[in-house]
C-alpha cells in the first residue's frame, strides 16, 4: 500500500506522517517513509539528523545507477522505520516531480520500491502543478493535513482536485482529512459538509507536538519517559489502523475556488451569538461576543 500524505506547508505533514509509520510499524507492518520535499527533513524526527538524499547520492555517482546501493539511500529510523530523502533540485531551477520519479525509479532498480508493507510518501506544501503532484502516480490513498483555518483549508480543496484528476487515470482515493493541532473542528466540519469526505482524526493542540519536532523525536519515542503523551500516541494509532483497514475512501468533487472563499469567509464575517475566530497560522483562538441589532 502506498500512501501521499499532503497539506499546506507549516501544517505539521512530517510530523504527523513520522507518528504515523511508527504506528504502522508498531502494527509490524514493514514501512518505508519518503520525503518529497527539497528541504530533506520529512524524517528528521525518526532519527534526529538530516540524511543524505536520493539526488545527491546520485549527482555523487554520475547518475550511474548500478553504483547506488541500498545502504547508500535508505536508512534506518526509531522503531524500525525505513526512510529515505528524495532531495530536490537547486532553488528558482528544475521540477520537484522529476526527483520524485528518479527517486522511485531508483527504488524499483534497487528491488526496495515493492518490498515495504507501506510506503508513505510525504509531499510538500500545496498542489500548484503536476510536478508537486507526481507522488499521486504512485499512490493508492492520500491523506490530507489541515487545521481549522481558512488557508489550511483552501490548500485542501486544491489537493481534493488534484486526486480527483489523478483518479481519472489512477486507482487512487481520498481516505481523508486528519486536523492538526486544534481545539476546534466547526470549520472543517462546515468545509466537509459541502465537501463530503471522511475525518479521519483530529489532533489535540498541545506544545509537545511542536517540542517533538525541534528535538527530533517522534512523539512515540517521547512518550517512552512521558506516559501523559501516551494519549496522543493513540490518535496517531487510530490513524495508521483506518489506514491498514483499506477503506474505500472517495474521490472527491471539490469547491470552486470563488464558491469555497464565500463559505470560509461567511464564518469569520457574519455575527452570531457566540463566534470562534481562528488567529492565522498561530492556531490562537479567542471567544467574542456580538450583540444582534
Amino acid at each position: 500500500m502506498k500512501v501521499a500524505v499532503y497539506g499546506k506547508g507549516g501544517i505539521g505533514k512530517s510530523t504527523t506522517s513520522c507518528n504515523i509509520s511508527i504506528a504502522l510499524a508498531r502494527r509490524g507492518k514493514r514501512v518505508l517513509q519518503i520525503g518529497c520535499d527539497p528541504k530533506h527533513d520529512s524524517t528528521f524526527t525518526l532519527t534526529g539528523f538530516l540524511i543524505p538524499t536520493i539526488i545527491d547520492t546520485l549527482q555523487s555517482r554520475d547518475y550511474h545507477y548500478e553504483d547506488v546501493w541500498p545502504e547508500d539511500v535508505i536508512y534506518k529510523g526509531y522503531g524500525q522505520v525505513d526512510r529515505v530523502e528524495a532531495g530536490g533540485p537547486p532553488a528558482g531551477a528544475g521540477c520537484g516531480g522529476y526527483v520524485v520519479g528518479e527517486t522511485v525509479k531508483l527504488l524499483k532498480e534497487l528491488n526496495a520500491f515493492y518490498e515495504y508493507d507501506i510506503i508513505l510518501f510525504d509531499v510538500l506544501g500545496d498542489v500548484v502543478c503536476g510536478g508537486f503532484a507526481a507522488p499521486l502516480n504512485y499512490a493508492d490513498y492520500c491523506i490530507i493535513i489541515t487545521d481549522n483555518g481558512f488557508d489550511a483549508l483552501f490548500a485542501a480543496n486544491r489537493i481534493a482536485a488534484s486526486v480527483r484528476e489523478k483518479a481519472h487515470t489512477h486507482p487512487l482515493r481520498l481516505a481523508g482529512l486528519v486536523g492538526n493541532r486544534t481545539s476546534e473542528r466547526d470549520l472543517i466540519d462546515k468545509y466537509v459538509e459541502a465537501c463530503p469526505m471522511p475525518v479521519l482524526e483530529v489532533l489535540p493542540l498541545i506544545e509537545d507536538i511542536r517540542v517533538s519536532r525541534v528535538r527530533g523525536k517522534t512523539l512515540f519515542e517521547m512518550a517512552e519517559c512521558q506516559s501523559k503523551l501516551n494519549y496522543v500516541c493513540d490518535f496517531h494509532s487510530n490513524i495508521a489502523d483506518q489506514i491498514l483497514s483499506k477503506p474505500e475512501g472517495v474521490v472527491p468533487k471539490e469547491i470552486p475556488d470563488r464558491e469555497l472563499f464565500s463559505l470560509l469567509s461567511d464564518f469569520y464575517l457574519n455575527p452570531t451569538s457566540e463566534r470562534r475566530e481562528y488567529k492565522g497560522n498561530s492556531q490562537l483562538e479567542t471567544q467574542l461576543d456580538f450583540t444582534l441589532i
